[in-house]
């Protein structure tokens, strides 16, 4: 969710063409949405059996987490400027974090077999440790409204908990729920360097999740020739084009409106894993109502702001 403009903006655009544009954006961002949400067709056609038998020899977490963010960042690179690319303790800070989020995110995906939508709700409890940090640590003020939305997300997080604990399932609920941690560690590293280029934080980012497993992969058996254009693909397509979109779209849409569209990706990703795989795994129960919980957290949270964004532009 990075952006180089504001929607404030495009507020000197003429009346007749603003709807076209907003609309234009929120476009873009459910594009980068659903390309985000193809975490469950790459994961299943990577480590399950499909029509494409792309899953021998076997790929490990470790192979999706180091290509996925090599490939994606280099896609990315032909953004860059010279002038804006710097290092700085709180950069590096936010790269670690986002290789510790990178690598956990994508072993819950890949070890949670037909769980796939309980990694994706899980890392979206996200803003809701953002939230406990920033008042927690960052000493912020408390607010009624996101105290209630974490709560919300929290009884979430207790049902999936449940459920993996029933299912035998629970280090990857705990694996998940670490790569949602991360996330709002990252999350608030870009909010304190927010000043600083997104493209070169973004790629910085994701060659530094790749850097940092470089030396596993020494000890690691390469994938196929196959295997490899499809882990070009997946960190093209599903990570690098999405965030070219969501930069793209925010420049007419707000923050808050692009939260609420990317909700589908949760919702759509367990779709095309169910559609992709040759068995047929139905998420549990505790998934989608847990992650329901999470979801109503996230609306109570950011509906408000999206309301008063719009009555604002209209008036």
């Amino acid at each position: 969710m990075n952006g180089d403009q504001s929607v404030n903006s495009r507020m000197a655009t003429a009346e007749t063409t603003e709807p076209r544009s907003a609309m234009q954006g929120r476009l873009l961002i459910l594009m980068a949405a659903v390309l985000w949400s193809l975490n469950g067709f790459f994961n299943t056609i990577l480590r399950s059996d499909t029509f494409l038998h792309l899953n021998m020899p076997e790929v490990k977490p470790m192979h999706i987490a180091f290509y996925r963010a090599l490939f994606a960042g280099l896609v990315l690179v032909p953004s860059l400027r010279g002038r804006n690319i710097r290092l700085s303790r709180p950069i590096l800070f936010t790269a670690g974090a986002f290789a510790i989020m990178n690598y956990l995110f994508v072993t819950a995906m890949a070890e949670g077999g037909g769980h796939v939508a309980k990694a994706l709700f899980l890392q979206y409890t996200a803003p809701a440790w953002m939230y406990l940090i920033s008042v927690l640590w960052l000493k912020e003020a408390a607010n009624r409204r996101n105290l209630t939305s974490v709560a919300i997300a929290l009884v979430g997080v207790t049902v999936i908990a449940w459920g993996g604990w029933q299912d035998s399932q629970l280090l990857i609920v705990l694996i998940a729920l670490g790569s949602g941690v991360a996330y709002a560690v990252v999350l608030i590293g870009l909010r304190v360097l927010y000043r600083e280029s997104s493209s070169w934080l973004t790629v910085l980012n994701l060659l530094t999740s790749a850097l940092v497993l470089l030396p596993i992969m020494l000890f690691l058996p390469t994938p196929t020739w196959p295997q490899l254009g499809c882990l070009v693909i997946y960190g093209g397509v599903q990570l690098a084009v999405p965030y070219w979109l969501m930069a793209r779209g925010l420049r007419t849409v707000s923050p808050q409106e692009a939260g609420m569209l990317t909700l589908i990706e949760p919702l759509l990703a367990p779709l095309w894993q169910y559609l992709t795989a040759t068995e047929r795994k139905v998420p549990d129960a505790t998934d989608w109502i847990g992650g329901g919980f999470i979801l109503a957290a996230l609306i109570w949270r950011y509906a408000p702001a999206v309301f008063a964004a719009r009555r604002a532009s209209k008036g």
